[in-house]
């Protein structure tokens, strides 16, 4: 892994989290970035300027009102400059900011006037990060191509637990590396499945799995940055592609989701099945909506759905198969018995309910494989999503190299 000679612009917001960007610098440096240093005024409540100007050696900027600097067009020469632009710690405040287009200081007018990939770790207390107008402004930058690394969970300075703590340093400096394709995935062909999929009954209802999506959408976007060429098969769900991956394919019953998967994995190197298929389909569609028949009741037929992942195992050749296991009981004994039955790779299993799966900003995977297993715990599914890709990539390597 390198960032030799990569010229990457942090910027640095208001919050106690800005002390962990002074190891982000260091971090970085190790790895031969070259990084500039961008404040805002309330950043420097926390850390001094001096404190980045010797950690990067070279000199910070806070003011768009610097007269020596813009003497020159400062700002645009730094805007320029930059191959990557992070934001760490992103506080509520320069996300709202951020989202409205705002360009009232230094860090935000940098942010409009670059063409470079622009990434946010987001910082700040777990209310705030669940808020609704923070969620709206977090969707607003996805749908623009903004990167969002993070937040994790767990204990906060003010004495809360939840999802809102900065990634730590070595994470997003992995993550960088990852957007030049230098990760741990780079040059392999990666398809995600995502999401639920509806079987329709008529033209207004259907039948399908609870499934927000969310998890298999983190999943994407992690594969993508570790530098992989990232297909997402998405069932009907309601979020914008991830940043950074290449294709997208919406579908929405079963079937369409199982051909969707088996050609886009023709090439595949890995197949991640993250998405909540039905198992069955009505046998008959009615064209019309069905009438109520004043308490007579309906009664549906239904055929098992094709298994992608039984489909996918049982080619002579095929991708490296990660499939996901939602279970309310039993979960390792479930899980397990997939991983043998199914013939994968490895299978990430949770069990669901307790504010953990589905509709949750949070959850929690076991995942197993042949000869191991980990616990990853309870954390943000950015960063979950993170920990599995590390965890695939490794296994994925140690398969091939057999």
């Amino acid at each position: 892994m390198s960032l030799a000679k990569r010229r990457i612009l942090l910027g640095v917001s208001g919050g106690i989290a800005a002390y962990k960007s002074c190891e982000l610098v260091r971090r970085l440096r190790d790895l031969d970035a070259d990084v500039r240093v961008v404040m805002t005024e309330s950043a420097t409540h926390f850390l001094s300027p001096t404190t980045f100007q010797a950690l990067s050696g070279q000199s910070v900027r806070v003011s768009l009102w610097d007269a020596q600097a813009e003497a020159a067009m400062g700002h645009i020469e730094l805007a320029r400059w930059a191959e990557r632009i992070l934001i760490a710690p992103a506080s509520a405040d320069i996300l709202a900011r951020l989202a409205h287009g705002l360009a009232d200081d230094l860090l935000t007018t940098l942010c409009l006037a670059s063409a470079a990939p622009l990434y946010v770790a987001p910082a700040m207390n777990q209310q705030m990060w669940a808020h609704a107008a923070t969620r709206a402004n977090i969707e607003t930058l996805r749908q623009r191509g903004v990167g969002l690394l993070g937040p994790a969970s767990g204990d906060q300075a003010c004495g809360d637990v939840g999802s809102g703590r900065m990634l730590e340093a070595h994470e997003l400096r992995d993550a960088m590396a990852a957007s030049f394709g230098d990760g741990s995935l780079a040059g392999l062909n990666v398809v995600v499945s995502a999401g639920p999929t509806y079987e329709d009954i008529d033209p207004v209802r259907f039948i399908g799995n609870r499934s927000s999506g969310r998890m298999g959408f983190a999943v994407a976007q992690a594969a993508a940055l570790a530098g992989a060429n990232v297909t997402l098969v998405a069932g009907p769900v309601s979020l914008p592609t991830p940043a950074g991956v290449a294709r997208r394919i919406d579908v929405r019953s079963a079937a369409q989701m199982h051909v969707a998967v088996l050609d886009a994995s023709a090439l595949a190197d890995i197949y991640i099945g993250a998405a909540a298929v039905g198992d069955y389909r009505p046998n008959y569609v009615s064209a019309h909506k069905l009438k109520k028949r004043d308490g007579a009741g309906l009664s549906l037929q239904l055929s098992e759905n094709p298994d992608i992942l039984t489909s996918l195992s049982a080619k002579p050749v095929h991708p490296f198969l990660v499939g996901f296991a939602a279970e309310t009981h039993d979960v390792a004994n479930y899980a397990q018995h997939k991983l043998r039955n199914k013939g994968l790779d490895m299978i990430a299993a949770n069990q669901v309910g307790e504010g953990l799966g589905f509709e949750a900003d949070d959850n929690a995977l076991s995942v197993y494989w042949a000869d191991g297993a980990i616990e990853l715990p309870r954390a943000a599914k950015p960063e979950l999503a993170r920990q599995l890709i590390t965890q695939i990539a490794q296994c994925y390597r140690a398969s091939r190299a057999g």
